[in-house]
């Protein structure tokens, strides 16, 4: 490939981070633009373009489905009625509201997009603290933390996570059964820092909860309905992969995005049209514009070289590449989009264990099925780790911190980039070590 080509990806791939990171231009703007540039100046074709799309299927049909599902139960007001709840419960404890909206947002992410779980919930947020005179920034930035750190808890959980696990073939039921156990110190890690990080709000007394406004759930039939919906979703979600004939995370909910459009239209407590209009299709572009863009670089062979150089530093040191792929995709997901980054790093680190001899060349293949070498899956987890959890760390590195910012302002208060780095640094700091622990003693000794 001409070296000009492999330059120029560079600079454009280089471009769009720097524009995300800077906020100068809206981020799937950025990255649709470059990846459009990519095929006007014809280092691929557009059929090439799409079939990059394609290869990543999979994590398209999740998110699609997953948000499907969520929007179409909307109408039914449960987000809101259980977040009321747990201010309830908190019966006037600073201690126990926090420790509720850890409660809160911990499972929902286990099994939602945390970006997606933030925009259901984070609305809820500042109506309810200026009700119980709490700052409600704090209250954003902890659920932000938590639904980062919970994605860590299921397969499906973080986008970033879905991609890794799908690019070596990790099924849902080996991922709990090997990795949620991470997420779980992820999450207790965070609960942890709040008598410090939080400690304002950890020794207040809450007022006025009698004046909180008390939602109902509308249609609570419909609710039934779709709760057997998400069950059946949650169940295939565990045993899909290991059918005589396997159902992917993706397709199972595809299916459960179908049945609850067909009950949402069949009982009518909303539209076709208005659901599909609700969907975040500004994420879904993100995503495709993305994969068209890490395309470039594999294309023009700029991926290979950077497989080479990795080869050279680390070998065939699988502890200390996995320590050290932590910590810097942990860093470097703090200033950079972990979307991006995940998936410019998967093909580079695949590359990388076929230069050293550690796996066969046949894993380079979009469509390969197989198991990879038990020895080289610390290498890819490690990353995971770094990339979901370093999300914590700046206000840029992590959909769902962006989204929760963009709420705050909407209510009156701007989170600055150096307010979250208060609390983001400590806690991306200490989920980093905690996590280079667990994958050392699970895995390396």
């Amino acid at each position: 490939m001409e070296n000009w080509q492999a330059i120029f990806s560079v600079i454009i791939f280089i471009t769009v981070i720097v524009l995300i990171m800077m906020e100068w231009v809206h981020l799937t703007i950025a990255a649709l633009l470059g990846a459009l540039l990519l095929v006007f100046s014809n280092i691929m074709t557009l059929p090439e373009a799409v079939a990059y799309i394609g290869k990543s299927h999979g994590t398209l049909g999740l998110f699609f489905g997953v948000m499907v599902l969520v929007r179409a139960f909307e109408p039914t007001n449960i987000f809101s009625y259980i977040a009321t709840q747990i201010v309830i419960l908190a019966q006037g404890s600073g201690k126990k509201l926090l420790l509720g909206i850890v409660a809160l947002v911990t499972p929902i992410c286990a099994v939602l997009p945390n970006a997606t779980t933030v925009m259901l919930l984070a609305p809820l947020i500042p109506p309810m603290a200026q009700e119980i005179g709490v700052n409600f920034v704090p209250l954003l930035i902890l659920m932000v933390f938590v639904a980062n750190s919970a994605g860590l808890l299921t397969l499906v959980g973080d986008p970033a996570t879905f991609i890794v696990g799908d690019a070596v073939n990790i099924s849902f039921l080996d991922y709990l059964w090997n990795l949620s156990l991470g997420g779980v110190i992820a999450v207790v890690t965070v609960i942890c820092t709040l008598p410090f990080l939080f400690r304002k709000i950890w020794n207040t007394r809450l007022d006025d909860l009698a004046e909180l406004p008390h939602p109902q759930i509308n249609h609570p039939r419909i609710l039934m309905v779709g709760g057997v919906i998400v069950g059946f979703v949650l169940l295939f979600f565990v045993i899909g992969e290991s059918l005589p004939i396997p159902i992917s995370p993706a397709a199972v909910a595809l299916l459960g995005a179908a049945l609850a459009l067909l009950l949402s239209h069949h009982s009518r407590i909303d539209t076709v049209n208005n659901i599909l209009r609700d969907v975040d299709w500004s994420t879904l572009i993100f995503f495709m514009s993305t994969f068209v863009l890490i395309g470039g670089l594999d294309k023009t062979g700029v991926l290979k070289g950077l497989s080479g150089i990795l080869a050279i530093v680390l070998g065939k040191n699988i502890l200390l590449g996995s320590l050290v792929l932590l910590f810097l995709v942990g860093v470097l997901s703090s200033v950079i989009p972990n979307i991006p980054l995940v998936v410019a790093m998967v093909p580079l680190l695949k590359q990388y264990i076929v230069n050293v001899g550690l796996a066969p060349a046949e894993i380079l293949a979009s469509d390969y099925q197989g198991q990879f070498p038990p020895e080289v899956l610390p290498l890819f987890y490690a990353m995971m780790f770094g990339a979901t959890l370093g999300g914590n760390g700046t206000l840029v590195g992590a959909s769902s911190n962006i989204v929760a910012a963009g709420i705050s302002e909407q209510h009156g208060r701007r989170i600055s980039f150096k307010t979250f780095l208060h609390y983001g640094i400590p806690v991306m700091l200490l989920q980093l070590v905690t996590s280079a622990l667990y994958i050392l003693v699970r895995f390396l000794l």
